[in-house]
């Protein structure tokens, strides 16, 4: 599982995104608990065993961004809940992994900005 891809560009901001992160001194998440990472794994586990929920009652509008890249949750997941959301805005960031928000901060901020004021 990578948050960031293995290119040039993607490991490039791998290590500009640690470096914000330990830029941060107050207010820190904390640790995740081994209970918790365990029902993360069971949620992963179980993700796609189950038929699609039907998200037609939906009515507010939804923004999904994701990486073109993410293996963690494939991009085509993300397609598909843009195309069974009535109201969707689908924001798909180049040579971006999981982190692709992360990886394109400055972009997706943009976005979801753009997106509240819609």
């Amino acid at each position: 599982m990578r948050f960031f891809t293995r290119t040039d560009s993607g490991k490039s901001a791998a290590r500009q995104f640690v470096k914000r992160l330990k830029e941060r001194k107050d207010n820190r998440d904390k640790s995740i608990t081994v209970r918790a990472f365990r029902s993360q794994l069971k949620a992963i586990h179980a993700w796609g065993t189950q038929k699609p929920s039907d998200l037609t009652s939906i009515g507010h509008p939804v923004l999904i961004a994701n990486g073109d890249d993410d293996t963690m949750v494939p991009t085509s997941n993300s397609l598909d809940l843009a195309d069974r959301l009535p109201d969707a805005t689908l924001r798909i960031y180049p040579d971006a992994g999981h982190g692709g928000i992360f990886q394109h901060h400055a972009q997706f901020v943009d976005d979801a900005l753009q997106f509240l004021e819609s």
